[in-house]
């Protein structure tokens, strides 16, 4: 199967190579892209010669080329239109997006109005345009194939009893401050909020863990891609991480996936669905886990989950302003420039004044998506 990577030098996307690597009579790279990391796309361009490679940062372009081996047959794209490209060439039959926030919108787009099956894992994508996303799928009669390790264990429990479903039990690690004192959850570090317990992820998604907005975009991420509503979805904290998400179903039985928290099985069944692949990695030893245990989210220290989930029921448009307002201030609070607590109350304020449009078409969305960054920079300039 010859697969695009929308995002291949981040922690999904090398992953993603681990496996094509691992079964080379099965996947061949066609297309590789990045934001601005050229360099590493340039190893991964000299180890799997893809067809095309695409960079969105014009800087990193200019550099990947400039870098580019004598007689290298890869051709370079550059911007969004290189990237869209790239999920979207002829010769590609799976494309997995897996690049980080809105950015992973019109590539998914792109795949699904081309016709190509999709593995996906920017849950972005469907938290800002889930109503367009699903609709263009079912157009192009294209099954998404999830690779969020909750939404992949759905996707295994349900099958073909999909129409028998009453329920779905989201799992939550906590984050990295589940037990962190209550008084010092405002000014919790950088340091402080990277350290996931279970979890090896980038740094936005694991600030995202730790504020618990994360999971609120998976509560949406979830209702997009099973048709389920937001009282359908439960959400609890299994700090273990081994049971990646349940399945309930009309006859009272529920369906657990349950494995190591490694990304790596949930990309690979994405890959190789509807079959399954041996996997070479380290399996669950049952004798030696420590107790499963389960608790309920805690709304008050996690302000975040609960306005994700209003967002959601409230529709529309706010969905894309909340992501987009919650990736300026989780990158602000990386650079140093506000504190823990400020992302919530940043983000909420952004909420609050921002305009409900149908979110039913690009322009749309791309609007909120500008003007809830427009907003939330102006509201963090004022916190500092």
């Amino acid at each position: 199967m010859n697969i695009s990577i929308i995002g291949s030098t981040g922690s999904i996307g090398t992953q993603t190579l681990d496996i094509v690597e691992r079964f080379p009579e099965r996947y061949r790279v066609v297309a590789l892209t990045a934001g601005k990391n050229w360099e590493k796309l340039l190893c991964q361009i000299k180890k799997f010669r893809p067809l095309k490679a695409a960079v969105a940062d014009d800087k990193a372009f200019r550099l990947l080329k400039e870098n580019l081996p004598s007689g290298c047959s890869t051709e370079i794209l550059s911007g969004d239109d290189g990237i869209c490209h790239a999920a979207s060439m002829p010769e590609s039959e799976l494309c997995v997006v897996s690049s980080v926030g809105i950015s992973g919108l019109k590539p998914v787009l792109s795949a699904l109005n081309s016709g190509k099956q999709l593995a996906l894992a920017t849950k972005e994508a469907l938290v800002s345009g889930g109503e367009l996303v699903m609709k263009t799928a079912v157009e192009n009669g294209i099954m998404i194939r999830p690779i969020d390790s909750e939404h992949s264990a759905i996707f295994q429990c349900i099958g073909s009893g999909r129409k028998f479903l009453s329920r779905i039990i989201l799992t939550c690690s906590g984050g990295a401050l589940r037990k962190f004192p209550a008084e010092k959850l405002g000014n919790a570090s950088v340091s402080d909020v990277l350290a996931h317990p279970n979890w090896s992820m980038g740094k936005k998604i694991t600030v995202d863990c730790a504020t618990l907005m994360n999971k609120g975009f998976e509560l949406i991420e979830a209702c997009h891609l099973f048709s389920v509503a937001p009282d359908d979805v439960e959400i609890v904290v299994h700090p273990q991480s081994i049971i990646h998400s349940m399945a309930e179903f009309s006859d009272g039985s529920t369906l657990a996936q349950m494995s190591l928290p490694d990304m790596r099985i949930a990309i690979q069944y994405a890959l190789s669905y509807p079959e399954r692949l041996d996997f070479k990695w380290k399996r669950t030893n049952f004798l030696s886990l420590q107790p499963l245990t389960f608790e309920k989210p805690d709304y008050d220290r996690f302000p975040c989950l609960k306005l994700a989930i209003d967002s959601f029921r409230s529709g529309g448009t706010l969905p894309a302003s909340l992501n987009a307002a919650n990736e300026e201030a989780v990158y602000a609070f990386l650079r140093g420039e506000i504190n823990f607590g400020s992302i919530y109350d940043s983000v909420r304020e952004v909420i609050e004044s921002s305009e409900r449009l149908p979110a039913d078409c690009w322009e749309n969305i791309s609007y909120a998506d500008y003007e809830a960054r427009r907003k939330c920079r102006s509201v963090m300039e004022r916190l500092r």
